[in-house]
This record gives C-alpha cells, sequence and structure tokens, in this order.
C-alpha cells in the first residue's frame, strides 16, 4: 500500500510541475528588455477575433487539471474568474493587448493552485469571499446598467413629447 501512495504523490507532482510549466510558457517564459517577461497568451492574444478564446481554452486545462487534483470548487471558480477577465478584457482592441501581457491569469492560477494545495481549508474560505463580493459586484452592475438604461428611455421619451 504505501507504494501507491508514494507513486501517487510522484504523480501529483509531476503534474503540478507540467502545469506550472504551462503557466510560464503562457505567461512569462519570453524575457524583454528592462527585466520584463511575456508569454505565449499576449502573443496568442493579438490574433484577431479567436486569440483571446485559444488563450482561454490553453489557460482551461490548468482548472481542469486542478480539479483532477481536488482543488474546491470556490478556488476553482476563482480561477475560472481570472481566465475570464483575462479573455473578455483582453479582447479589447490595443488597451486589451497591453492587458493580456500584464495580467498573467496563468501565474495567479497556479499561486491560488499551490496555495489550495498547501493551505485548502484557508485558500478555499478566501477564495469563496472573492466569489461571492464578485457576483454582488457583477449584480450591483447589473442593476445600475439596468436603472440607467430605463432612465435613459424615460428621458428620451419625455424629450420625444411622449
Amino acid at each position: 500500500m504505501p507504494e501507491r501512495t508514494s507513486d501517487t504523490r510522484t504523480e501529483r507532482n509531476r503534474q503540478r510541475a507540467t502545469l506550472q510549466r504551462l503557466a510560464h510558457v503562457m505567461d512569462s517564459a519570453i524575457p524583454l528588455p528592462g527585466g520584463l517577461r511575456i508569454g505565449m497568451d499576449g502573443i496568442i492574444g493579438l490574433i484577431p477575433g479567436v486569440g483571446d478564446a485559444i488563450g482561454a481554452a490553453v489557460s482551461s486545462y490548468l482548472v481542469i487539471q486542478a480539479n483532477s487534483l481536488g482543488v474546491s470548487r470556490a478556488v476553482l471558480m476563482r480561477m475560472f474568474g481570472n481566465i475570464i477577465i483575462d479573455a473578455a478584457l483582453g479582447a479589447v482592441p490595443v488597451v486589451g493587448d497591453l492587458f493580456d501581457f500584464a495580467w498573467k491569469a496563468n501565474r495567479r492560477n497556479i499561486k491560488l493552485l499551490e496555495d489550495a494545495l498547501a493551505e485548502p481549508h484557508r485558500t478555499r474560505r478566501r477564495s469563496a469571499l472573492v466569489v461571492t463580493a464578485l457576483v454582488i459586484g457583477v449584480l450591483a452592475l447589473a442593476v445600475l446598467v439596468t436603472v440607467s438604461a430605463v432612465a435613459l428611455v424615460r428621458w428620451v421619451w419625455t424629450s420625444l413629447g411622449g
């Protein structure tokens, strides 16, 4: 039985090392002058229309593997949130491309994965708070947009003599 535990631990360590290499390639494998580093995610993101979707698909592999390592749902949701932010803001022309080089969602997700494996309870609790705050923020934004749209429609209707 101890051999199986050792084999499992070795396989988990291999899996983690592979994910760390993936994050490095995607976010920081290419050194630039001045000590800055970029990765393939930012370069792929330069492809109009599909670049950010391709980057998000590759980044999602890390989250799928984190799930197989037993990371909590709250942490997985937070990891997907990093990918969504990266893809959504990266899709904005020019500014989004610069954002893509700076955000480094995969490095953030590797940090979350390592923290979740080292301190699962603490990381799960923190991630649940972050996800809850994000959901509340998105709902508040949706309400604000809806109220603003209704006010704008009323103003236009009144201005047109309705």
